[in-house]
């Protein structure tokens, strides 16, 4: 297996043929859009990634590549219940297989359980990782129970108070006639 820090620019089809492995462990500093999704947060978190190469037979027998990714890592996200700081782990492993052309790869995305990239000679896998992690975002962070009562009301200092209205039926009842019903 091939130790990295930062995930390489690589031959598709050549770690295939080799089923090679390369492994690293980034930070989180050298994603942007990751650190924009965090607010600048947990530049220095480590964000773990495993690939491994191989090939496989499609459904005519020809051999394709594929690429299996394994990703993890924590992230500093704001829980939209109490807007505190929550940690949110993720655990990525996905599948890619590769085909020969972008029109080969949108037809059968579709129609396959595994998603369809198109093969090149300098993919960039930094890129597939923070898309991936990107994808995997709670859509509304949350703690399990967050650590401060949440405030479910908010007032402005200057702000006046509404003065209730009387009620219309009171008001009334105060006009009855007495010994009338």
């Amino acid at each position: 297996m091939s130790e990295f820090q930062r995930p390489p620019k690589i031959d598709v089809k050549q770690v295939g043929l080799a089923s090679q492995q390369l492994a690293g462990h980034d930070l989180l500093l050298n994603y942007q859009r990751l650190l924009a999704e965090t607010n600048g947060l947990g530049a220095q978190n480590g964000l773990d990634w495993a690939v491994r190469g191989g090939l496989q037979p499609d459904q005519t027998g020809q051999l394709q590549a594929w690429l299996h990714l394994r990703v993890r890592v924590s992230l500093p996200l704001t829980c939209q219940r109490c807007l505190g700081p929550v940690d949110v782990p993720l655990q990525i492993e996905r599948s890619f297989r590769f085909v020969e052309t972008e029109a080969q790869a949108e037809l059968e995305d579709d129609a396959s359980v595994e998603d369809v990239l198109v093969l090149s000679h300098d993919f960039d896998l930094a890129a597939l990782i923070e898309d991936e992690v990107l994808m995997d975002l709670p859509v509304v962070p949350r703690h399990e129970s967050c650590p401060l009562p949440v405030k479910l009301t908010a007032v402005d200092a200057d702000f006046e108070a509404v003065q209730p209205k009387p009620n219309p039926f009171a008001v009334l009842a105060g006009l009855k006639l007495p010994g009338k019903r």
